[in-house]
């Protein structure tokens, strides 16, 4: 029989780890996530930045409140700050997801996204039983790819010139995975 991911994913709607919390998106994050989502450092290989704050009030209403299945806010436990957001991809795979993620630059460097990454990572292998997850990052965004070799992620390639990015630019996207089997032969290490 066929899992049916919706119900895992609303039964896992939200996820605690030892310093974060994973939870729905809501219009009450607007202010935490503008404040990251307005710097161009920090967006800058993910999305354009946000205009204003109702800016980002309408790409929560329209992404994260519309469809919040597999989105996550990434909170710290100890303030309640909403410093980014991960989320698992489904499309119309049933033996994979893709893993994305953003976070506030001003908590990079302190382990927070590879905390919130594990923990999709268990959702996706121990929970779903899925076969395989995937990512991708900007390859100028070599930080964003430590965060997927911490994961336990395999580098698997690059597609070159995949599109054209701001001012015209060129941009390579850098793709990893990980598999049932490695991530559960990396749990007894």
């Amino acid at each position: 029989m066929e899992k049916n991911i919706a119900l895992y994913l609303v039964l896992h709607k939200r996820i605690e780890t030892e310093r974060l919390i994973l939870r729905p998106v809501t219009l009450a994050d607007a202010e935490d996530m503008y404040e990251y989502a307005s710097d161009e450092e920090t967006v800058y290989y993910v999305f354009d930045k946000h205009q204003s704050l109702e800016e980002t009030k309408e790409n929560i209403a329209a992404y994260f409140e519309a469809d919040p299945l597999g989105k996550y806010a990434i909170e710290l436990k100890e303030t309640g700050k909403m410093i980014g957001t991960i989320d698992l991809r489904f499309k119309d795979w049933k033996h994979k997801a893709e893993l994305g993620y953003t976070m506030n630059k001003h908590y990079h460097g302190k382990g927070y996204m590879t905390e919130a990454g594990k923990a999709l990572l268990w959702l996706g292998f121990e929970v779903i039983g899925l076969e395989r997850i995937q990512s991708l990052h900007d390859e100028r965004n070599s930080a964003s790819g430590r965060v997927m070799e911490r994961l336990g992620m395999t580098k698997e390639g690059v597609s070159r010139h995949v599109g054209k990015w701001k001012q015209g630019e060129w941009f390579n996207d850098v793709h990893y995975s990980i598999l049932k089997d490695e991530y559960f032969d990396g749990k007894t290490r």
